[in-house]
């Protein structure tokens, strides 16, 4: 059956991978209300299209830090890809390069930051857990930067871990075949079983709960490179991040495995981009699926979005040609949404360009 859209992977990752790991990158925490709300969200705003421009040439190109990508569209930090497909993280990271966009490492990945930097060229982020052996955290950080990464992604939603039932249910571990690839040399690597999540057992012996904005600035100390805040979902936290030099935010509810009935991420878009008076640049993280839903959350005042399941379930499906689909198939859904709007560039969507409900009716400008 040939795939025509993003959705259609997750189907073919459930037949191929073990239930185990199926659960652990498809589940949310506790009730997964939020889980659903993340792309229901996306339903519930309509557009405004404009006729009649001339849309023969469109520009989809944007920076990130500086950073010249072919569309806003960029790859989430997403943990142990090995466990879907055994070329793992080295494949998305020559996807994400071969896209000409931005691939994240997450901290918890089946590869090194160093086995990620040998795939080639390619501009790539890194997510950063912070332990509680702050030398371990340098140390990783440097590292990451010793091999090319361009900016951390600090996610700051996990003091704890959310509770994931299925990963309860599962005694989910990480396959005895695989480590955690970063801390391999620092006996961090590995996974104990554990009588309920393998993964909740290892944050809570590892993750540093103190985890306050003063380590924001800490980490500011220790590296050249930008920092990125990933988890904010309020105007207030947004203003703080600013305060304690946070190069960017990225607005994320950790694809809804942390706290269950949090809004979506597209809900809370707004109210963080307005907090920030356009001083850094926000970016979306969470339910997006669809070329529509990148412009969505760019008439909303995101700099751009990441993706995190549909890389996984792509790669477990198709490996590194899976993921390169996933790439070309938003791209190519994200043109024409912009096309059928009347926008040749980034710059030309705005927020009249959608409606959304809980707006007053508007009052239409004369011409």
């Amino acid at each position: 059956m040939e795939i025509t859209n993003v959705t259609e992977y997750e189907a073919i990752a459930k037949e191929k991978l073990p239930k185990m790991v199926y659960d652990y990158y498809a589940s949310g925490a506790e009730d997964q209300w939020t889980l659903k709300e993340n792309r229901n969200a996306f339903a519930r705003i309509l557009f405004r299209p404009r006729i009649l421009i001339d849309v023969s040439k469109i520009d989809m190109t944007t920076t990130v830090l500086g950073f010249k990508i072919s569309m806003p569209i960029m790859v989430a930090p997403t943990a142990m890809q090995k466990m879907a497909h055994p070329e793992g993280e080295y494949a998305t990271a020559r996807a994400a390069s071969a896209a000409g966009t931005i691939m994240t490492l997450s901290s918890w990945a089946t590869s090194s930051v160093e086995e990620v930097a040998s795939t080639g060229p390619g501009i790539r982020f890194f997510q950063l857990y912070v332990y509680k052996n702050r030398k371990v955290v340098e140390q990783l950080v440097r590292r990451a930067e010793k091999s090319g990464f361009k900016a951390i992604a600090l996610t700051v939603d996990t003091p704890r871990l959310g509770r994931r039932e299925s990963d309860i249910k599962n005694r989910f571990t990480l396959p005895p075949n695989l480590t955690l690839k970063n801390f391999e040399g620092l006996d961090l690597g590995k996974m104990d079983e554990a009588n309920d999540s393998g993964l909740a057992s290892y944050v809570a012996g590892q993750i540093d709960r103190t985890l306050s904005w003063k380590d924001v600035q800490w980490l500011q100390t220790i590296t050249n490179m930008p920092i990125l805040v990933k988890g904010v979902l309020t105007g207030e936290d947004a203003r703080i991040a600013i305060q304690a030099g946070a190069a960017g935010i990225i607005v994320s509810n950790h694809g809804a495995r942390q706290l269950d009935y949090v809004p979506a991420t597209i809900s809370a878009l707004e109210e963080v981009v307005k907090a920030t008076q356009g001083r850094v640049p926000v970016f979306l993280d969470g339910g997006v699926r669809r070329g529509t839903d990148v412009f969505k959350a760019l008439a909303l005042g995101a700099s751009g979005i990441f993706i995190g399941r549909p890389v996984v379930f792509s790669l477990a499906a198709e490996g590194e040609a899976g993921v390169r689909q996933v790439l070309q198939m938003l791209r190519d859904e994200f043109e024409l949404t912009m096309a059928l709007s009347g926008c040749r560039s980034l710059s030309e969507i705005t927020r009249n360009h959608i409606i959304t409900e809980w707006e007053t009716p508007r009052h239409l400008p004369r011409l």
